[in-house]
């Protein structure tokens, strides 16, 4: 079955980015006694940025920062309030519901919880039948060829020993294969994984991430890794896009943002992770004060500039900083750098 949109082929080539997204704003809108507006929550507030083909990108930012919005916009699930989302050259206003239906084939999600995010009442042979069906892939020897080939590629082998279990009757680490295989059953282009392994033991997380990179590798696709943790893109990732109360306010190649960061809420990030070291645990960290800024009324200005030790009056608190580029291939929405 080709689950491509009809003008795919036509509009897309090798050159095209898979995913472009231009000044996209998803706003929810908020109503008191449930018809006074009160105003919107900008949870997406002006993003630009471009995924290539096969490439695993990670999306950083504390809790609230708009990372789980952004995600959920791309898969078709939140409707943008403005801005435009394009998959392989397409916008995805332009899809109608059958349009939408086959795109969502080409994007798989891993969610962040996994035991919430599967059925309690079917099996795993049934979990991963589903998208089969609604999909139209309705041959019992073509679904059983693919249920089999992704819970060996997850790792979940022999199939016959997963195939009538339950999720209570799985492990976290093994419930969160099923989803990776849930997402991966359908032969999507993308994947995009909100946190999937905030929920897990420390132990498995490694094990759960080296299976996102090799499926990604393995298969050419491109990875979405959403994440509070700095610490766990290293290994994961080859660009990064820190986001800040809405909005990216810097990206470059993973090695270049840890080594030589240039946003000052970077910097902060980097500066809470946790040091192994024991000689280092009285060091005094740059951890800037207080908290986010609320997505109903953000500051005017930047929006890091209420927290940030480098703020400059009459500068940070006035005008938003447009995107410099410090470093080659570095961009930074930053005043420091004009």
């Amino acid at each position: 079955m080709n689950t491509s949109p009809p003008s795919a082929a036509a509009t897309a080539t090798s050159e095209t980015p898979l995913v472009s997204v231009r000044d996209l704003r998803t706003w929810f809108e908020l109503r008191q006694w449930g018809f006074v507006r009160v105003g919107s929550v900008r949870a997406v507030d002006g993003v630009n940025f471009t995924l290539k083909r096969g490439e695993a990108v990670a999306f950083v930012g504390e809790s609230g920062c708009g990372k789980s919005s952004l995600a959920r916009t791309l898969l078709g699930l939140h409707q943008p309030t403005a801005g435009v989302v394009e998959f392989e050259g397409r916008s995805m206003a332009s899809l109608n519901s059958r349009e939408l239906l086959d795109y969502r084939a080409r994007v798989g999600y891993v969610q962040q919880d996994p035991y919430g995010a599967l059925p309690p009442f079917m099996d795993v042979r049934r979990i991963l039948r589903e998208p089969l069906i609604i999909h139209g892939i309705r041959n019992r020897a073509e679904q059983e060829r693919r249920i089999r080939k992704v819970l060996e590629e997850t790792r979940l082998s022999p199939p016959d020993e997963y195939l009538p279990k339950f999720p209570h009757m799985l492990s976290g680490g093994q419930q969160q294969r099923v989803v990776i295989a849930r997402a991966l059953i359908l032969e999507p282009s993308m994947i995009i994984a909100d946190e999937p392994v905030s929920m897990l033991d420390a132990s498995v997380r490694v094990e759960i991430l080296s299976l996102l990179r090799r499926i990604q590798t393995s298969h050419e696709l491109t990875l979405a890794f959403i994440t509070h943790d700095l610490s766990t893109v290293r290994h994961f990732a080859e660009r990064i896009f820190v986001m800040y109360a809405g909005r990216i306010v810097e990206s470059a190649p993973v090695e270049e943002l840890l080594n030589h960061p240039q946003h000052p809420y970077t910097h902060a990030l980097l500066a809470a992770l946790a040091d192994p070291d024991p000689d280092n645990a009285l060091r005094e960290r740059e951890v800037p004060s207080g908290e986010a800024p609320s997505l109903l009324n953000p500051p005017s200005g930047c929006r890091f500039h209420p927290r940030c030790p480098h703020a400059m009056s009459g500068v940070c608190d006035v005008d938003d900083p447009p995107d410099f580029e410090p470093r080659r291939g570095h961009i930074s929405s930053c005043w420091l750098h004009r």
